[in-house]
């Protein structure tokens, strides 16, 4: 781990929180993640499963967490299972939990090594009732790779298939969509040095630098602050490339007169920002970059009061499409008597503006959440209203991650620069 150890509250916690909604006589078992092959004996750097995490605090591969509030031997209530190093495994792959740090940081007193796994569990799981499993139900996801929960699924119906088989998923939809303090300070400290970044990069910026060079520069002040790395794979992306959601490609070079978007976050003790910022590359915008600017900047303002606990998802999507369909037909890129005449099922906005304006940010930066219930005090959404005009060359994004209080909301990213005119004077100082 590259960052200091989490207090180990927030892991009991959580673990609390979770068996307080299982059935009575229910055993619970989540796996560490995968690793994945990357070619020959190579693997991917490795990241944990974000359940896993969430209630147990270890970043280690090949864990296992069982929780059984009702066992019949209280020595397996809660008991975790690690992989045990030996001399082989510290020269090769370095140190590896002890007992006693995984105490420290799960708060778990029960740890064994991971050989001793099966053996324990047939001595308990004949006396539960119902077993919890972990699934993947994150509605963006679809994958055909079989991941680990899902095998080990598969083994305990064989050799259990009479036990009545539940959901944890459902539990942790609901859990982990509210955030702890701590977890608040975490998502704060991701987003500080995402500003850092950010602002390093508005220094460095100019024509005919390369994308993959201002790459460099957010990896490098990352790294250099105990980030774990990048949220997600960052988008760099100048002039045409905008146009492109999801480009990650960033092996172009800046020209004047264009506009760079930027879209990263950093990643800090597993918890995720995510920035997106659209900046001229020579310092100063045009007259209609700045005017595109301002208009998704008042987009972003206006949806971000809406944000606020009670807001329904599908409702705070439509009030945001009329807010941008104004101030499209201001830019006049949208007529308003073919607005007035617009199919309600495929407005016309669409065209600039085609993606969603939040999701929830955590463990995940999508993170697990129902679309279907109203925002709540302690979740974090961010804010990212864009116009994408394929004609002009020109694509602007701005994002800032938004914590609903009950006073309202705060912006997590209130220090990171956004007016167009900051943005300027940090290019040209």
């Amino acid at each position: 781990m590259k960052y200091p150890i989490i207090e180990n509250k927030l892991f009991i916690n959580n673990r609390k929180n979770f068996v307080s909604r299982t059935k009575h006589n229910a055993i619970a078992i989540f796996h560490a993640n995968d690793e994945f092959p990357r070619s020959g004996d190579q693997a991917f750097l490795f990241k944990q499963n974000p359940d896993f995490f969430y209630l147990s605090g270890i970043d280690q591969e090949q864990s296992i967490l069982v929780l059984y509030p009702d066992c019949p031997n209280k020595a397996y209530r809660e008991v975790l299972f690690l992989r045990q190093t030996n001399e082989h495994i510290a020269i090769w792959e370095g140190h590896k939990y002890t007992k006693e740090e995984a105490r420290t940081v799960s708060g778990i007193e029960n740890i064994y090594w991971l050989h001793e796994y099966e053996t324990i569990l047939q001595s308990i799981i004949n006396y539960a009732e119902y077993i919890y499993i972990n699934t993947n139900e994150n509605d963006r996801y679809s994958n055909p790779v079989p991941y680990r929960d899902i095998r080990m699924y598969n083994e305990l119906k064989l050799k259990y298939p009479l036990h009545k088989y539940e959901r944890s998923a459902v539990i942790m939809r609901d859990l982990r969509v509210v955030k702890s303090e701590t977890e608040i300070a975490l998502t704060e400290k991701a987003c500080d040095i995402t500003n850092d970044a950010f602002v390093r990069v508005l220094k460095f910026l100019k024509p005919g630098v390369a994308e993959y060079e201002i790459e460099a520069e957010i990896t490098h002040e990352f790294l250099r602050q105990r980030a774990t790395g990048h949220a997600y794979n960052p988008i760099l992306a100048s002039g045409k490339n905008a146009i492109v959601l999801h480009y990650t490609d960033n092996n172009q070079v800046c020209n004047d007169g264009d506009v760079i978007l930027f879209d990263f976050g950093a990643e800090y003790a597993n918890y995720n920002a995510d920035m997106s910022r659209s900046v001229p590359v020579n310092g100063r915008f045009t007259k209609r970059q700045r005017d595109v600017y301002d208009a998704v900047l008042r987009v972003m303002r206006e949806a971000t009061k809406m944000i606020i606990a009670g807001t329904v998802w599908n409702e705070y999507h439509d009030e945001v499409g009329k807010i941008m369909t104004s101030e499209l037909i201001g830019l006049g890129l949208l007529d308003k008597h073919d607005v007035e005449k617009q199919n309600p099922d495929a407005p016309l906005y669409k065209k600039y503006f085609m993606h969603g304006t939040s999701h929830h940010l955590g463990l995940d930066v999508h993170d697990f959440a129902s679309r279907y219930k109203a925002f709540e005090v302690g979740n974090i959404l961010t804010c990212e209203p864009g116009i994408y005009i394929a004609e002009e060359g020109l694509g602007i994004r701005i994002e800032n991650n938004i914590l609903i209080t009950e006073s309202g909301n705060r912006d997590l990213m209130a220090n990171i620069p956004v007016e167009a005119g900051h943005i300027e004077e940090i290019m040209n100082s």
